[in-house]
């Protein structure tokens, strides 16, 4: 499945509106080239909900690099963030059992599950028309997975899910470019102790 191919026919199926999307952020370098690509689009507001980091040291930066970001950089219509909350007991409590799973294996997908299914909550509480996450943008994640989660919950909450492969159109290069521009920290690791562990990054 082209899931890039199907955000643009979602895209133009728009018309001449502006809807508003609720776009969950893993980290700022992959949100630069997201919100590079469709801020002329929507209206976005980034949600900041990462369980996973559980250094409150790391998750901090991640979160004020995104602030940083998003102040500098110039786009059509405001971006606006929220931050989720720190709570990495949601995480462990959702890993549980799954501690010994490889890296890209069950307990990723349950960490997508999570992410994305708080970010469907938030956009259907708050009437945003679609929701999404940057997630894709990393060659290190399934695009496969987060689009099929992203369709289920499409169909359980009230809000459009907008598929991505956010790493097509040279997505990736372009936030390590951006990323260069705006003297901004790349991780070299996802954010749970399990990736920091093995060094797989966003």
């Amino acid at each position: 499945m082209n899931y890039d191919l199907v955000m643009e026919n979602q895209i133009k199926e728009i018309g001449n509106n502006i809807p508003t999307l609720l776009l969950h952020a893993c980290c700022a370098p992959c949100s630069s080239a997201c919100i590079e690509r469709l801020s002329n689009i929507f209206k976005i507001t980034i949600l900041y909900f990462n369980p996973n980091i559980s250094d409150e040291k790391e998750y901090q930066k991640r979160l004020d690099e995104l602030h940083k970001f998003v102040s500098s950089f110039k786009t059509k219509y405001e971006v606006n963030i929220i931050d989720g909350r720190y709570n990495p007991d949601e995480f462990f409590k959702m890993s549980e059992g799954l501690e010994k799973e490889p890296e890209r294996g069950a307990r990723c997908y349950k960490c997508y599950y999570q992410r994305l299914e708080e970010t469907a909550k938030v956009a259907e509480q708050n009437n945003f028309d679609f929701f999404a996450t940057t997630l894709s943008l990393s060659p290190y994640k399934n695009s496969n997975w987060i689009n099929e989660i992203g369709e289920n919950l499409d169909k359980k909450y009230n809000s459009t899910y907008l598929y991505s492969d956010f790493k097509k159109k040279n997505g990736y290069k372009r936030s390590i470019e951006l990323s260069k521009e705006y003297d901004l920290y790349r991780q070299d690791y996802c954010g749970c102790i399990y990736s920091k562990r093995n060094k797989i990054g966003d």
